[in-house]
């Protein structure tokens, strides 16, 4: 028999322990947002598979574990021959909290995957020691590829790859620019005023779609303000990108690097309109 409810009142982490003690076959489908879905397969109580969108295995319980909310359903019986996950549902668990709270203090020196790499000045006047992960992270940067984009070369996570970043930026030999090259900012351009502002208010509302039932909801509303307020001064361009990195930088540190790239996507459709 399947059941179901809501992450806002029963978190998935709580969920999967409540199963995996009755050693259940099955699959937890999990939907939010209207298009955001994943699942997590249980064998014998054992977490052996889980997907959503290009991430799977671990990578996937992980982004799965920090929705504030959403609605999942748990289908007994239902199966997969796919076998990604070897670690115990104890130490996935423990791994996706321990994220969760490392990501809160690598956002702070790293808002965006979105952020090129760059070298220092300090870089070529500095001799240091690097692990060899460094320096196969430092053999990617290219001063063009964005942090995502260095994580594919690496065959990394983002989340690792930011924490092998950290420490190269604490110490002053990389540093992050901007780029929104992802995003059509041509158009922001030829954009009329009342234009502007309807993209200002569907940005402000991806992002609290995206937080909602987060505590960190209400840390969008000053953006979305001063936002307005440059627009009443004419600055309808720089409102519009300043909105999007005061937004994106809330929703990375509240939800981690993959659902920041999310809310940029959809700012992306709102430009392509």
């Amino acid at each position: 028999m399947a059941f179901q409810g809501s992450l806002k009142e029963l978190p998935l982490p709580d969920i999967i322990q409540l199963v995996s003690v009755s050693g259940k076959t099955g699959v937890f489908s999990l939907k939010r947002d209207g298009d955001a879905a994943g699942e997590i397969y249980l064998r014998g109580g054992h977490i052996v598979h889980a997907e959503i969108g290009d991430l799977e295995g671990e990578e996937a319980v992980y982004e799965l574990a920090i929705w504030p909310e959403g609605d999942f359903v748990f289908t007994p019986g239902r199966e997969t021959e796919r076998t990604t996950i070897q670690k115990s549902n104890t130490n996935l668990l423990m791994e996706a909290a321990r994220r969760i709270d490392e990501w809160q203090v690598l956002s702070k020196r790293i808002p965006s995957t979105r952020l090129v790499p760059v070298f220092t000045q300090q870089a070529t006047a500095t001799s240091v020691s690097l692990t060899p992960q460094e320096w196969q992270l430092i053999c990617k940067i290219d001063e063009r590829r964005s942090i995502e984009e260095v994580a594919i070369g690496l065959g990394s996570s983002p989340f690792e790859t930011c924490k092998l970043l950290y420490g190269l930026i604490t110490s002053g030999l990389v540093a992050l620019k901007e780029d929104f090259s992802r995003l059509r900012t041509e158009r922001l351009h030829k954009m009329t005023p009342e234009e502007q502002v309807r993209l200002v208010d569907g940005i402000h509302q991806q992002a609290k779609t995206l937080l909602s039932g987060h505590n960190k909801l209400n840390d969008l509303e000053i953006p979305y303000r001063m936002s307005k307020a440059e627009m009443d001064a004419g600055r309808g361009t720089e409102a519009v990108l300043d909105l999007v990195r005061a937004d994106e930088k809330v929703v990375s540190a509240a939800l981690g690097p993959n659902q920041s790239k999310v809310f940029l996507d959809r700012v992306s459709q709102l430009l392509d309109r």
